[in-house]
């Protein structure tokens, strides 16, 4: 195994154990994935080689052998965890099972493997501070599944060290993910707090009876969603409106406040931050070329139908 290719250990084998797995073998590391339940464990083979196929199928993948072949199904946690560089929690969602669990991983993994939990919501503090190696803890949250969506957030914690940020950065990139870095530790991270907010306005709108759960299913799907597939929020909201995000927050500004005063919440988009954030997308997206980006937005859009007119 090269230098820029270590062992990788996944640690629980269901969907997300899974997915990582396929992430790493396709990008060339050796695998190994362990799960406390042998009929998880002996379920592991079949899930990936389906996952594969339907690669295959889509034109994602060429070859399924070398990917799969790279994959192993450990007995034991220490023998996942042997010889690997970064080891990939993908366990339930409960503190107290991955307070257990990283503190048995710090004990077995080798001494500079990087110990990541994909965790959803849960910071990595709330469960690895006590930890003599707890330098080497962060959270690596993926999009669901990974091989799909390479969105990957890092999470670190006050105690977790530059050094394993960086390798962590350095690994997901060389596997093909984009990772982020979430500055300091919140509840939800990025993804679930966006997500969040999207499925709490759409529970309302359902429950006060303005739409239907179907067409509001309908208006991500059919809409914000097609869009989102090739541009974020800011630089749609940039490229929505002639003057830019500037002028955005200028006309829709009041109107978006008012809403979120509906629901008690009073968060306004002050000029400061409305400069800040438009000084950032301008580094992507030239207001000198707004008409050539709003071009490339529409054709990129255009190759999205194109690649599945039924999405």
């Amino acid at each position: 195994m090269s230098a820029d290719r270590p062992p990788v250990a996944v640690v629980g084998g269901g969907s997300i154990g899974v997915a990582w797995a396929l992430v790493f073998a396709r990008a060339g590391h050796e695998v190994a994935i362990f799960d406390v339940a042998a009929g998880r464990r002996g379920a592991v083979p079949g899930e990936l080689r389906e996952r594969l196929d339907e690669l295959v199928a889509h034109g994602l993948l060429a070859d399924p052998e070398p990917v799969a072949s790279r994959v192993r199904v450990a007995q034991t946690l220490a023998l996942a965890v042997r010889g690997a560089a970064h080891v990939q929690e993908c366990v339930v969602e409960s503190e107290e099972v991955k307070r257990a669990l990283f503190a048995e991983l710090d004990g077995l993994a080798e001494p500079r493997a990087v110990l990541a939990s994909s965790s959803s919501m849960m910071p990595v503090s709330r469960f690895a501070a006590d930890l003599p190696g707890r330098g080497r803890c962060l959270v690596v949250h993926p999009g669901n599944p990974p091989y799909l969506l390479p969105v990957a957030e890092l999470v670190p914690a006050e105690f977790t060290t530059e050094d394993t940020v960086a390798r962590t950065r350095a690994l997901l990139e060389g596997a093909g993910m984009v990772p982020v870095l979430v500055r300091h530790e919140v509840e939800g991270f990025v993804f679930n707090r966006l997500q969040g907010a999207l499925l709490r306005e759409a529970y309302r709108l359902v429950r006060d009876g303005v739409a239907s759960a179907a067409d509001v299913d309908r208006v991500v799907s059919h809409g914000l969603g097609r869009r989102w597939a090739v541009i974020g929020p800011f630089a749609t909201a940039d490229l929505n409106t002639r003057g830019g995000l500037e002028r955005h927050a200028e006309v829709m500004g009041p109107a978006y406040l008012r809403m979120g005063a509906e629901v008690g919440e009073r968060e306004e988009w002050t000029p400061e931050l409305v400069g800040e954030v438009a000084a950032s997308v301008h580094e992507r997206l030239r207001p000198e070329d707004w008409a050539a980006s709003v071009l490339r937005r529409d054709r990129a859009l255009m190759r999205v139908v194109a690649a599945d007119p039924e999405l």
